[in-house]
């Protein structure tokens, strides 16, 4: 259940969030793979600064496709941007390097919790320092503050933490790069509701109490309208639906489709919805 305290900072939030411009903007962009696969058509999205933007839609819907063409990681699975641009603060960085990205303030969690489980907890959030060169203790220490599990567990290999806290090292190796944009892809995937609350809650410090820009990525629908600003629906490389998150969780639509509740306000699965409906209501 989520804590009182933390609805109650969320809606604050919501209340006051400050009028920016964008500083990530995706301007209709295309994503082909292995030069035939067309996975992304036209898509486009911006996350103003500041604000939490959620990217919702089901498996397939080309959202982590999404992720790396921001990151420059297509190129590493045959893929890449053919048409479209992607700004972040004014810059084209389409084409740009991943390692230039991370520099200019953009830093991926992704998918599946990627540590290096040879290393142990410390030596990971070293490592994801250096690329901006704050691989120093005070960064650490702030990791820690966040997550306190990982400072008691400094010194174990990260091949033996358990699934929450390997995740809690992910987002904690991004923030030591100091990212001005964080990008989270399914940070709740295999969690228990426990631990998924505790993520979903970090974030909303993150975004409230150091300023960080956050772009999320997320199955778990209900939680992440809970605490983004404003959201996008994709459907088949492309987004079929946005808006203010609140307006959003209260769509029929979506209500329906992404939070498994009828008209009659029962529970339904997305699975027993046909395809071809869903893009008549939308389309």
């Amino acid at each position: 259940m989520t804590d009182p305290d933390t609805e109650a900072a969320t809606a604050d939030r919501h209340a006051d969030v400050r009028e920016a411009g964008p500083a990530l903007a995706v301007d209709n962009i295309q994503v082909i793979y292995d030069e035939v696969i067309l996975v992304l058509r036209g898509l486009s999205l911006s996350v103003p600064d500041g604000h939490i933007v959620a990217l919702l839609g089901s498996n397939g819907a080309g959202k982590s496709t999404t992720m790396k063409a921001i990151t420059g990681l297509l190129r590493t699975e045959h893929g890449k941007v053919t048409e479209g641009a992607i700004t972040y603060r004014g810059r084209d960085i389409t084409r740009s390097d991943t390692a230039d990205i991370v520099r200019a303030g953009i830093s991926l969690v992704m998918e599946g919790r990627h540590v290096f489980e040879h290393l142990t907890v410390r030596e990971n959030l070293v490592a994801g320092g250096y690329t901006r060169g704050r691989a120093d203790d005070d960064s650490v220490a702030r990791v820690f503050e966040y997550f306190p599990p990982l400072e008691e567990r400094q010194t174990q290999r990260a091949g033996y933490l358990s699934g929450g806290e390997q995740q809690m090292l992910a987002i904690g190796r991004a923030l030591m790069a100091d990212p001005d944009l964080l990008m989270l892809d399914e940070p709740s995937l295999g969690l228990a509701p426990r631990l998924v609350e505790e993520i979903f809650e970090i974030i909303v410090r993150l975004n409230s109490e150091l300023g960080t820009t956050v772009l999320l990525v997320e199955q778990n629908a209900r939680r992440a309208l809970d605490i983004a600003d404003h959201a996008y629906i994709m459907e088949n490389g492309r987004v079929v639906l946005e808006g203010a998150a609140d307006e959003l969780a209260e769509n029929p639509d979506v209500k329906e489709f992404y939070l498994g509740m009828g008209e009659s306000g029962g529970r339904r699965s997305y699975r027993d919805v046909k395809h071809h409906k869903r893009r008549k209501r939308w389309l």
